[in-house]
């Protein structure tokens, strides 16, 4: 799988078919033509261009209900539960965020936040949205062994580096990649500081992606 940080959270995530994970791209335009969309929660920063891209969209039932509003064929599912799209697997994980349509005059409410277990071609990568630190994700690492995780860190509106150890530790993966911070030489110290900080203490490898930057990922690969 060739697994690309497009910025923010968004990621592609390329095998057999392509997955793009939650469609906001501060850093430029969409050069990939996505088969499959999935959207963690309703805020602008994550639901972005999922209206305009109409592909396949998994997302949980409220905001899959606005999209098919807005023409787009969405597949509709909440935490806990899991579905095959295209031959994708998405399992729906819980997330400690908030989640609001934006984008309708004050908004309104967008179901809760969640995130997604990505199954494709034997590799799983989890994708945790925004979220603060919770000790379920322990269960997370014993129903399905994620080979990746992609983890804020941004520290205001989700945990933050020292959390996001944790969080690492709890879900087990081989491989973290952190996400939803400002990729700015001003954060990289902190973001030097985590990779060093857990590479020291664990098995699990780190690597800190730039906007646009892809690696090859597998069951056994640790992102080198």
């Amino acid at each position: 799988m060739r697994l690309t940080w497009l910025g923010h959270a968004c990621f592609s995530l390329a095998g057999s078919r392509t997955v793009l994970i939650d469609p906001f791209i501060p850093e430029g335009s969409l050069t990939m033509e996505p088969d499959i969309v999935a959207v963690t929660h309703a805020h602008a920063d994550h639901l972005g261009i999922a209206a305009q891209l109409s592909k396949k969209t998994v997302a949980i039932n409220e905001v899959a209900k606005y999209l098919r509003s807005k023409g787009v064929p969405a597949e509709p599912m909440n935490l806990g539960g899991s579905i095959t799209v295209d031959g994708v697997g998405f399992t729906m994980t819980p997330a400690l965020h908030s989640s609001w349509l934006e984008d309708e005059g004050p908004g309104f409410y967008g179901g809760v936040a969640a995130g997604f277990i990505v199954t494709m071609d034997g590799i799983s990568v989890y994708h945790a949205g925004d979220t603060a630190l919770f000790s379920d994700m322990q269960l997370i690492r014993d129903l399905y062994r994620p080979d990746v995780a992609l983890l804020p860190v941004s520290g205001r509106y989700t945990m933050g580096p020292d959390a996001a150890m944790i969080a690492a530790r709890y879900i087990g993966a081989r491989l973290v990649i952190p996400m939803h911070y400002d990729p700015s030489p001003a954060n990289r110290e902190d973001l030097l500081n985590f990779k060093q900080a857990l590479e020291r203490t664990t098995a699990i490898r780190v690597r800190i992606l730039s906007p646009g930057e892809s690696i090859e990922v597998g069951p056994e690969s640790s992102g080198e």
